[in-house]
């Protein structure tokens, strides 16, 4: 199985005006991302509002971002859902249509037990085939926290269960069998020290280069270089909890001029207040000229 590692933006779905999927947009985002530094994309992720997409969307979003950048970046798919026989469905195609591995998260909202769990995750493995599969633990939104020991636990059974984008910064910490892999923006360096392969991120949209420079300097043994850096990016990491994601990472790409910012309901854009914090966090960072207009 492919290690999943690196610098792994999860990537918004970009929206025309008129709330359809604007597919061009996403594959240049796509692209640019890649200049950019990522190591690879999730599309239909939570950042991508995957709530509001259909099947069919999601996976004419994979297929147009494989197309675009399949060649240079792993492209993982968001296939999770609380109904499993959706996750399994979708996951089937997702593999079908190209993606290098499936993000799952934890079934919401139904709160199944523990032998609940195992048995969705062990579904949606099989219906990945040989295609790895990264659980995705954000109790945050889930309400279920998938404890360390227990994620080691499907590892060792599901072969095809290789990682986990861990989004409980309380837990963090190396659990045997997976690559770990950061889900907040915040715990990126530290996910690497505690010995995990990359993180699944959102401020890579604004600074992808220099959390590729974080990746490398961890690598290349510098700690000090990559804390140095990592320090520089903690205002724009802060910036982009200021509301739910991912109505400021939007608000900012929108501000860059480079997607739109329409967004689906429930999901707005951002408030006046909230697009006054997000434009000072790119004006101090020289992402805007200062003085431009919100």
């Amino acid at each position: 199985m492919a290690v999943i590692s690196g610098v792994i933006t999860a990537m918004v779905t970009p929206f025309d005006e008129g709330g359809a999927l604007d597919l061009d947009a996403a594959r240049s985002l796509a692209s640019r991302l890649v200049e950019q530094g990522s190591h690879g994309l999730v599309v239909a992720g939570t950042t991508g509002e995957s709530p509001t997409l259909s099947d069919q969307e999601k996976l004419d979003l994979l297929r147009a971002v494989v197309d675009e950048v399949g060649d240079q970046a792993q492209v993982i798919c968001g296939t999770g859902s609380n109904d499993t026989h959706h996750a399994v469905e979708l996951t089937r195609n997702a593999c079908r249509v190209g993606a290098d591995a499936v993000l799952v998260v934890t079934p919401y909202y139904n709160k199944p037990n523990r032998a609940g769990l195992r048995a969705h995750f062990e579904a949606v493995a099989a219906a990945a085939g040989g295609t790895p599969v990264a659980l995705y633990n954000i109790p945050s939104r889930c309400v279920i926290n998938l404890s360390p020991d227990f994620m080691a636990e499907l590892a060792a059974d599901i072969d095809n269960i290789v990682a986990v984008k861990q989004a409980n910064n309380d837990e963090l910490g190396p659990i045997e069998g997976l690559d770990v892999l950061a889900g907040n923006d915040e715990i990126f360096l530290r996910t690497l020290e505690l010995g995990g392969t990359g993180g699944i991120l959102v401020a890579s949209h604004l600074v992808g280069a220099e959390m590729r420079s974080i990746y490398e300097a961890h690598e290349a043994g510098d700690g000090a270089r990559a804390h140095e850096l990592d320090a520089d990016l903690h205002a724009i990491y802060e910036t982009l909890t200021v509301t739910a994601n991912p109505i400021p990472v939007k608000a900012a790409l929108e501000m860059m001029g480079v997607i739109g910012g329409a967004m689906r309901l429930p999901m707005v854009p951002a408030s006046s207040q909230e697009r006054s914090v997000v434009r000072a966090a790119l004006e101090r960072q020289g992402l805007l000229v200062a003085g431009g207009t919100a």
